[in-house]
């Protein structure tokens, strides 16, 4: 799940007044009908904020592990990532974003963890379903989806006191080949970037490579909500900057971070819908995302959220 780096503006808080994108038959997207929040058993560990209804937001000091930390960090994220990839086999036209919440609540509860996003600063719901033109953060609800649609699907599992992130972009029936494009152009960034993550590497080293690859397909690069640190905080330093930027910080072993870059087909410039999470394109133009955590070891960078 990503965090804010930038106050969005009030000019960004705004509503769109027409329902379909100009130049396409694609409707512009519309908030739906929230389901009541589903329960979490009381044996289920929480994270601290669950009490205190607070996002916490960037915890000062990076997430290094000992050897425990890290066989736990593999445990959360492997969960994270069985999650995401049988969330991915639910999205078919049809399929409400609240039907596949509702499936990712019950299997992240049913392996004994918490859904990280519930009841972080609010959010309603147990995982981030961000459709077409939502760049983040989007909220499940009635809305179905439909046939060409694409689909990120953020997951984050809180299990035995340590958080897994993870998120990819899913295609919802037949998809055109300019959406599938960028699809593909934003994992292959994130892969990019992850390449070059080794013991002492800068972190802007990945923003660098994620811009010159988006630069390359004339894709925009989202600017305003980042990377972060993870592990027994869901968001800690360092701030991952996923465009060029001269920020400096080091990697460390035994490190864990993600890297979640968020490419446009227009604009990068964010609206905020009035439910404070959901945010979608200035233009309505196509948005993807990938996310991965990782740790640093003296070998580079394992994947922590792969099956």
């Amino acid at each position: 799940m990503t965090t804010i780096l930038l106050v969005l503006s009030n000019s960004y808080r705004t509503s769109r007044n027409t329902d379909e994108l100009q130049g396409s038959k694609r409707k512009l997207l519309r908030p739906g009908k929230l389901s009541p929040q589903r329960p979490v058993p009381d044996h289920i560990p929480k994270p601290p904020y669950v009490a205190s209804k607070k996002a916490p937001g960037i915890a000062s000091g990076p997430e290094v592990h000992d050897e425990k930390g890290i066989e736990c960090m593999r445990a959360s994220g492997k969960l994270a990532a069985q999650v995401l990839q049988y969330a991915g086999t639910l999205v078919k036209p049809g399929v409400t974003t609240d039907q596949i919440d509702q499936e990712v609540h019950r299997m992240i509860i049913d392996n004994g963890a918490y859904p990280s996003p519930l009841c972080y600063g609010g959010f309603p719901k147990s995982v981030c379903t961000s459709v077409n033109e939502c760049i983040c953060h989007g909220i499940p609800d009635s809305r179905e989806l439909e046939d060409g649609d694409i689909i990120n699907i953020d997951v984050t599992v809180y299990l035995n006191g340590y958080h897994g992130d993870t998120s990819a972009t899913f295609f919802c029936g037949e998809v055109d080949d300019e959406a599938k494009k960028l699809v593909q152009v934003t994992k292959e960034s994130l892969y990019k970037a992850i390449s070059v993550c080794a013991l002492g590497v800068e972190f802007n080293k990945i923003g660098k490579i994620i811009h010159a690859h988006a630069d390359e397909h004339r894709y925009g690069v989202v600017e305003t909500f980042v990377g972060h640190g993870v592990g027994r905080l869901f968001h800690s330093d360092p701030v991952i900057l996923h465009y060029r930027n001269n920020e400096r910080g080091r990697m460390m072993l035994n490190q864990t971070f993600t890297i979640e870059p968020m490419l446009t087909m227009g604009s990068i410039h964010p609206i905020m819908w009035d439910d404070n999470w959901t945010v979608v394109t200035e233009d309505g133009s196509l948005s993807a995302q990938f996310e991965h955590t990782l740790l640093i070891t003296e070998n580079g960078a394992e994947i922590l959220t792969q099956c």
